[in-house]
């Protein structure tokens, strides 16, 4: 066993953990952080989907020791300490952009990447960063909506599908 540390979500946090920890693991079972999800343990879901040193990360592809002395964001801290939902938490809301929830927590965190990298994206421009998202429900018509009204876009003359 190995001792990591990094901060989450602005808390130092650290534990002991085997070389093979998945950093996913690390933040659900040692640290009780279950909002990120794991989805397929291979990459393809995105639901697990956090920040680390500010880039979003799968973290069901990253070891726990991968990322000793990181800031690492995960969906618990997006919401203010008062629960005040953040933009894109209260647009995926607004505009109905998730059914049964389970893909939303990586979809937020991709999100809030993509806006901090291209505050206006197009319609094309969310699709294609989405492309390593998976959702079930959707149909991803209204999480594009809802990334859009994030970004301060006027969606009003999207039609729905």
């Amino acid at each position: 066993m190995t001792k990591v540390s990094m901060t989450v979500n602005g808390t130092p946090m650290s534990g002991d953990v085997e070389g093979r920890t998945l950093l996913v693991s690390f933040l659900r079972d040692k640290q009780g952080l279950t909002g990120t999800h794991v989805g397929c343990d291979t990459s393809q879901c995105g639901a697990c989907v956090v920040h680390v040193d500010g880039k979003a990360v799968k973290s069901c592809t990253m070891l726990a020791l991968e990322a000793e002395g990181a800031e690492v964001a995960t969906i618990e801290g997006q919401a203010a300490p008062d629960g005040t939902l953040n933009a894109i938490q209260a647009a995926f809301q607004e505009h109905h952009g998730l059914q049964c929830g389970f893909c939303t927590p990586g979809m937020v965190m991709s999100a809030a990447a993509l806006l901090k990298e291209n505050p206006k994206p197009s319609e094309a421009e969310i699709r294609h960063y989405l492309e390593g998202n998976l959702c079930r429900c959707t149909g991803y018509h209204n999480i594009v909506k809802a990334i859009m009204a994030a970004s301060g876009q006027d969606v009003s003359a999207i039609a729905a599908e």
